[in-house]
């Protein structure tokens, strides 16, 4: 141990800072036969001066001073930025009482001695105020380096989405045309099932992998309007029950007759209940999933549960706390044959409560099943919608559509969607010829990739902005998701910002809109 304390004084340096002569050059002599390099100050603020300009290590600060006091030395020295890091200690032959004491140590000294003091005992505390400084900046370069691998892995995570989702794109754009079309016989109708399945479930792990890492960093934000629960419900419900009757289980759905309605965001709420149910198949081999949705309260107090149950393989009961943390698993066994990535229920409970709600879970044990319950406030019967019900796929007409898309799958699927829908469609795959192609066709709408090669989307959307107005309709498309990139694109000049992969529902309800 006596060799890293030799190297650490050798390397050193400390900042003396006394008023009297006789004692500033006895602790002089003490420090530097100990192996230190020793500045000194005769006055507060030539402490102050000498300390920006050297940095010392450690400063010894006697507390009574001719032009300001150590105390005083001490508060300038923790206000100012390129200082604030200095240990600190205090030495005084006058003010030795508990209380003054106390002052210093308040004020942000790190330390007090009061004189007299043994050569041995000063030492030993500008030792431990080297370790003490030392394990602070390991400490701050240890953070510094979880925040640069924090920071590359968000770039890593959104870089893979953006290249997950363009293939994605695809394939969903691709599935769309097909269930438009009757398959030729039974097992190619179970063959399209599958892949859209398949594919649905992909994008919804590609989904949940990025909005965990936004969650752990604060950044997820809702895009709130009323939303009927009843319609937005019988979507999800569309999608997963072909997933539960495809597992052998029986889903029985109770749902309201008259719409519930709040203020939210229907993308999230969709991933709320898309979560819960499909947890709810996931965990149970055989038997029912029951949903329930309905309406607690009136007026202001007026609450929808939707209620979750299944004859699955339960939770044990010292289990039930952690279920909703991060990676937390009902099946923890080796062979892992349940999936998942253990953070569904961790999205579930900070979306149910950034929209004002409760989730909560309980079982009978192992082997008896689970049941979830969420809890969201309903808007007051003076904010619904007056236009409750209205099919948004009936406003659908034939337009002029441009579409930039580099990636020649993606192009030529969602062409082949937007013409059996009806719509002239002009394509580019790159953003100088979909320039050229809006000024020479007028289009209605374009649908404008972000990652073209060249010149990307936001400057595509700036250009034609700039040259042909407010007219055309933008839509961006992007593999990135975060809220960062919808505001770079309405600044852009888009309408709308899309993520891939775009479902043609999706897709349907937006040409309807704009």
């Amino acid at each position: 141990m006596g060799a890293p304390v030799a190297e650490e004084s050798r390397l050193a340096t400390v900042l003396n800072v006394n008023d009297d002569e006789a004692n500033r050059y006895l602790v002089n002599r003490i420090l530097e036969m100990s192996g230190y390099r020793v500045l000194e100050a005769a006055t507060g603020m030539a402490a102050l001066l000498m300390a920006e300009e050297h940095r010392p290590d450690v400063i010894v600060l006697d507390v009574k001073l001719p032009d300001i006091s150590g105390y005083e030395v001490c508060a300038r020295l923790r206000a100012n930025a390129a200082t604030a890091a200095i240990a600190v200690m205090h030495t005084s032959a006058t003010f030795v009482t508990p209380d003054k004491k106390v002052q210093g140590l308040e004020g942000g000294a790190d330390a007090y001695l009061t004189q007299p003091y043994e050569p041995s005992e000063l030492i030993a505390t500008v030792r431990s105020l080297l370790r003490l400084r030392h394990a602070e900046q390991q400490a701050r370069l240890h953070t510094d380096q979880l925040i640069e691998m924090d920071r590359r892995k968000d770039e890593f995570l959104a870089m893979l989405a953006h290249e997950l989702r363009n293939p994605l794109a695809a394939i969903m754009t691709a599935i769309g045309i097909l269930e438009r079309k009757a398959p030729a016989d039974t097992k190619e109708a179970r063959m399209h099932g599958i892949i859209q399945r398949q594919t649905h479930h992909l994008a919804r792990l590609v989904d949940d992998l990025l909005d965990v890492s936004r969650i752990t960093r604060g950044k997820v934000e809702l895009r709130t309007e009323p939303v009927s629960l009843t319609a937005t419900f019988q979507q999800v419900l569309a999608i997963l029950r072909p997933r539960v009757e495809a597992r052998g289980l029986k889903l029985e759905v109770h749902l309201p007759r008259a719409p519930l309605w709040l203020e939210g965001d229907a993308t999230r709420l969709e991933q709320v209940f898309t979560n819960l149910v499909d947890n709810a198949a996931k965990y149970t081999d055989e038997g029912t999933v029951t949903v329930e949705l309905f309406q607690e309260g009136v007026d202001g107090n007026a609450q929808a549960v939707l209620r979750v149950k299944d004859t699955g393989i339960g939770i044990a009961p010292e289990k039930l706390p952690a279920m909703f943390e991060l990676f937390a698993q009902a099946d923890t066994s080796l062979e892992r044959s349940r999936g998942g990535l253990g953070i569904g229920l961790t999205l579930v409970r900070t979306l149910v409560r950034m929209h004002g709600g409760t989730v909560e879970a309980t079982s009978g044990g192992p082997g008896r099943g689970s049941e979830f319950l969420v809890r969201l406030p309903l808007l007051p019967a003076d904010r619904v919608p007056l236009a409750a019900g209205t099919n948004l796929l009936d406003a659908r007409r034939a337009r002029r559509i441009l579409l930039v898309e580099d990636n020649s799958d993606a192009r030529q699927s969602m062409r082949d969607l937007l013409e059996l829908w009806g719509h002239q469609v002009a394509v580019a795959q790159d953003g100088v010829r979909g320039v050229e192609l809006a000024l020479e066709h007028a289009p209605d709408l374009a649908l404008v990739d972000i990652g073209l090669p060249g010149m990307d989307g936001f400057q595509v959307a700036r250009t034609l902005r700039a040259r042909v107005g407010q007219g055309l309709r933008l839509v961006a498309l992007s593999g990135y998701g975060d809220p960062e990139a919808y505001q770079q694109a309405l600044k852009a000049g888009f309408d709308v910002h899309l993520t891939k992969p775009v479902r043609p529902a999706d897709l349907d309800r937006v040409l309807s809109n704009l």
